[in-house]
């Protein structure tokens, strides 16, 4: 941390009047990591009732429907080798919610996610690398592949580690010797159609698809670490 004392004039008209004042200029330059922060090495199973799959998706172009999936399961592998990291997730496509009844069971229907034939979107990545052009400069990059209905894409998805959950101290939860429950926020963008998913408003209105993603997604998860094998 720098401390400077510097003058300062002020000017009232014609006149340049010197002022007596200290002004100290903090100079604090952010801790810098050569990579972003992970948990400790493990394998951890999302915990269901703390996670949660949001998205918003263009409706007429200028809206957009926002809504959330209720139901997140899976497991995630953290390594001290980023090539070793890998992300199983399985996200229930029947809890979709956009606060619509109307508009859910249509996109529970076949022109959409198809729950009776496909109950389930996939996501499964192997490896990450840290997230470059991006804020904040603490995320990772897993190049994973996201199969809704029976098409599969890579969809890349980018997150971060915000840290440890640690229950309060005698909470049933919490035994002693329980490791901190890891947090993670991620995010993603896609095209609907991409996945087969052709039916919207704006072909119903004869409007071409606008191009570029049309679907963003934001994930919060909290995950349990596995015991390890005897």
């Amino acid at each position: 941390m720098i401390l400077r004392k510097t003058p300062c004039i002020l000017r009232a008209g014609a006149l340049v009047l010197p002022v007596c004042l200290t002004v100290y200029a903090i100079a604090a330059q952010a801790p810098q990591t050569a990579t972003p922060a992970l948990p400790p090495p493990g394998t951890y199973k999302i915990d269901p009732d703390h996670s949660f799959a949001f998205f918003s998706a263009w409706h007429h172009v200028v809206g957009r429907v926002r809504g959330r999936f209720d139901k997140v399961n899976g497991t995630i592998t953290v390594s001290q080798d980023p090539a070793a990291c890998a992300v199983d997730i399985a996200i229930d496509t029947a809890t979709i919610n956009t606060q619509v009844a109307e508009r859910d069971e249509d996109l529970r229907g076949p022109d959409f996610f198809d729950v009776k034939k496909f109950p389930a979107m996939i996501y499964r990545g192997r490896g990450i690398h840290p997230a470059s052009g991006v804020s904040p400069k603490s995320a990772w990059v897993m190049d994973g592949s996201l199969t809704i209905r029976d098409i599969t894409r890579v969809v890349p998805l980018t997150f971060t580690f915000p840290g440890l959950v640690v229950q309060y101290p005698g909470s049933p939860n919490n035994p002693p010797g329980k490791p901190g429950r890891p947090a993670f926020h991620a995010s993603a963008a896609l095209r609907r159609g991409d996945f087969g998913m052709t039916r919207d408003n704006l072909m119903e209105l004869g409007a071409p698809p606008a191009p570029g993603p049309d679907v963003a997604i934001e994930i919060d998860v909290e995950a349990e670490a596995t015991p390890k094998p005897q």
